[in-house]
């Protein structure tokens, strides 16, 4: 609560310094200026919009392939058939048509990475916030236990854990989730231990707010940047990770179109009909890099 809010009569209002932090009585519209800006920032940027229209291809073709009157299961007849006017991708050893099987690919492309990314940013975060809030044992506590899951290989963790409990869609989204969430923890612990020096924090728990609110109403808003790059990067190591998974056969299985199976299929063909694994494997390329880089040009707007 400012000063200047208490209404006593016959005091006049003291001007605020030129470098003082806003307080909590600041109009909306004046913390929403900056987030207009780096808005508008990011749509001047070529990468960011070129990498989101990539972005959006890819989900437009895993939600609408259906529609389009694709047949990724279909034997054409023309097996390792070359790319043409008639397949554009050519055909796989099966006869089944590339291009199709590449647009309906990216369906369980974007069912495990997506969905294992936001409960690892929703795990992370609050468990970042808790610790960089209360400190003491509790902060003690949740970094020892961050520091085993970053010590391990994380292949090789997801690999036992799949092995351990079978390879269902459940099963590899929590695992992704449990993944990344300390990676993600750590940073926001980071950014809250920044934040909790500064006047907004003092006064919410001068006026004894609940530790409640003050974590979710008060430290989440101004930290949420940074959530938002770490879930950025998270996604493309997570699309980057079912992939690998399915090229192990731990997570789609035949005829899944899935990018990393079709790879692991067609891997005997790679010298004969390379188009049967170059394709996927550019599908996979362009998705992982658009989400680097939106994740890039998000830092480099929101750190600013």
């Amino acid at each position: 609560m400012a000063i200047d809010d208490i209404g006593l009569t016959g005091t006049q209002e003291q001007p605020r310094p030129p470098f003082a932090e806003p307080t909590r009585a600041e109009p909306a519209r004046s913390r929403s200026a900056p987030r207009r800006r780096a808005v508008l920032e990011l749509l001047r940027r070529p990468t960011f919009v070129l990498s989101a229209l990539v972005v959006l291809f890819w989900i437009v073709a895993a939600v609408g392939w259906r529609w389009f009157g694709l047949h990724p299961f279909a034997d054409t007849g023309q097996h390792l058939a070359p790319p043409s006017p008639a397949h554009w991708f050519g055909t796989d050893g099966i006869g089944r048509d590339v291009f199709a099987r590449v647009l309906a690919g990216a369906e369980p492309a974007l069912a495990i990475g997506p969905a294992g990314t936001i409960l690892a940013t929703v795990l992370g975060s609050t468990l970042g916030l808790i610790a960089g809030y209360h400190r003491g044992w509790v902060d003690t506590a949740l970094m020892r236990v961050f520091d085993v899951f970053l010590a391990l290989p994380t292949l090789i963790f997801i690999l036992v854990i799949v092995g351990a409990f079978g390879a269902s869609v459940p099963t590899l989204i929590l695992t992704v989730g449990l993944v990344f969430a300390p990676g993600i923890a750590r940073i926001i612990r980071a950014a809250v231990l920044t934040e909790m020096g500064k006047q907004y924090v003092t006064t919410a728990k001068l006026q004894r707010e609940s530790t409640v609110r003050i974590l979710f109403r008060e430290l989440l808003p101004n930290i949420f940047p940074t959530i938002l790059i770490q879930a950025t990067l998270s996604l493309a190591a997570a699309i980057f990770i079912s992939s690998s998974l399915s090229f192990l056969g731990l997570a789609s299985a035949p005829p899944s179109p899935d990018w990393g199976l079709a790879i692991s299929d067609n891997r005997a063909y790679l010298q004969s009909a390379g188009w049967t694994v170059l394709f996927p494997a550019a599908a996979i390329a362009s998705l992982v890099v658009a989400v680097h880089l939106i994740a890039d040009n998000l830092k480099e707007v929101l750190d600013r």
